[in-house]
């Protein structure tokens, strides 16, 4: 069952969609606390939480384990290019990830096969920009 929409968790929502970069939920509080929507830190992370559940953001940890978010443009499976310097996300596909996923899962006789995988590096800006530092 999804939980009724409320004002604050609408707010949310429409956060995410005009957020192109994966947040946590505490970069989403403050986003929302500086717009002046007064949404509790909790009811971030359950609205990030049921979303996340119904397929509507995806999430990806941090380094630090943290729980980023992000909604995508592309409700199909896909992957991410993510800049580790400035948060740049880049939706991928990957039909050699998939190809080969399927082939290692029938070699070793797996099967219902799931996966993640996201590429973190530096941008292009982020990258010039190290360069000439």
């Amino acid at each position: 069952m999804r939980p009724r929409m409320t004002r604050q968790r609408a707010a949310v929502s429409d956060l995410l969609e005009r957020t192109d970069d994966f947040r946590s939920a505490q970069q989403l509080h403050e986003s929302l606390r500086e717009a002046g929507d007064s949404v509790g830190l909790a009811t971030v992370y359950r609205t990030l939480q049921a979303l996340a559940e119904a397929g509507e953001v995806d999430v990806l940890r941090a380094d630090d384990g943290e729980a980023l978010y992000r909604r995508c443009e592309s409700v199909k499976h896909h992957h991410h290019l993510v800049c580790r310097e400035c948060g740049t996300t880049v939706e991928i596909s990957g039909d050699g990830v998939e190809a080969w996923a399927v082939e290692m899962a029938a070699r070793h006789g797996f099967t219902a096969i799931e996966h993640t995988l996201d590429l973190f590096g530096l941008c292009a800006q982020c990258s010039r920009r190290s360069a000439g530092a």
